[in-house]
């Protein structure tokens, strides 16, 4: 039996809302997607990633090929406005069939996996810092305060396809498990520690826990859009 909890907030810093995401446990696809602060209509963009995975999903294609379809999507959309800057998101998402789940993630939109009462980070940023940071050249804690630390190095809409690199994981998905997909507007104001903590009250449903969280990266600025999507494993 899966539970889920979803909640997206416009932060305490923008007056527009770019984040979009999507839950259905029928179809057994979860989503966030990051509209690019810096293009023009990265509401639009992220909106145009969700339609397409989730038509692409329904179809019966691999959640890669999925969100490679999301991206020529984009980059034509892109083409026929005829904009100087192209649109251009990021994106996490997850499946679940039965025991099973896979997630996939272009951009600096993280995924966690919450069990046997430990948090790890499944996805790995696409960014200018985790670069830095895999080179020795800083630190995680000094990634957490670096002037770029908003620079991705992939995203839908703006890499060329032929260097979009779409990661993939895939996983048991057992009892008391937990997915949590994220935009960096909740990992921006909320480290790790903070995110554990929420994840181990098995108190709380679904829901309440994300809301906890949305309410932690309020507290601590709330610089960025931020959404949360929390998935158990009954």
């Amino acid at each position: 039996m899966i539970e889920f909890g979803h909640l997206t907030h416009v932060g305490l810093r923008r007056e527009l809302n770019e984040d979009t995401y999507y839950g259905d446990s029928e179809l057994g696809l979860w989503l966030v997607a990051d509209g690019m602060g810096g293009h023009e209509y990265g509401e639009v963009a992220s909106a145009l990633a969700r339609e397409a995975i989730v038509r692409e999903v329904r179809r019966g294609a691999p959640l890669e090929q999925a969100i490679r379809t999301a991206d020529e999507d984009i980059i034509r959309a892109s083409q026929k406005r005829g904009d100087a800057l192209p649109m251009g998101t990021t994106v996490v998402a997850a499946r679940i069939a039965g025991r099973r789940f896979e997630v996939a993630w272009v951009g600096d939109s993280r995924v966690y996996l919450w069990r046997d009462g430990k948090l790890a980070q499944l996805s790995q940023d696409h960014s200018y810092v985790q670069e830095l940071i895999g080179r020795g050249a800083i630190s995680v804690e000094q990634a957490r305060s670096h002037p770029h630390r908003n620079v991705v190095t992939q995203a839908l809409g703006v890499t060329d396809p032929q260097q979009l690199n779409v990661e993939t994981m895939s996983g048991d998905l057992d009892a008391g498990m937990q997915l949590l997909l994220c935009s960096d507007g909740l990992t921006e104001e909320v480290d790790d520690a903070r995110i554990a903590r929420a994840l181990a009250n098995t108190d709380c449903s679904a829901q309440e826990c994300v809301d906890e969280l949305v309410a932690a990266a309020l507290d601590g600025g709330g610089s960025d859009n931020i959404t949360v999507v929390l998935v158990r494993q009954g």
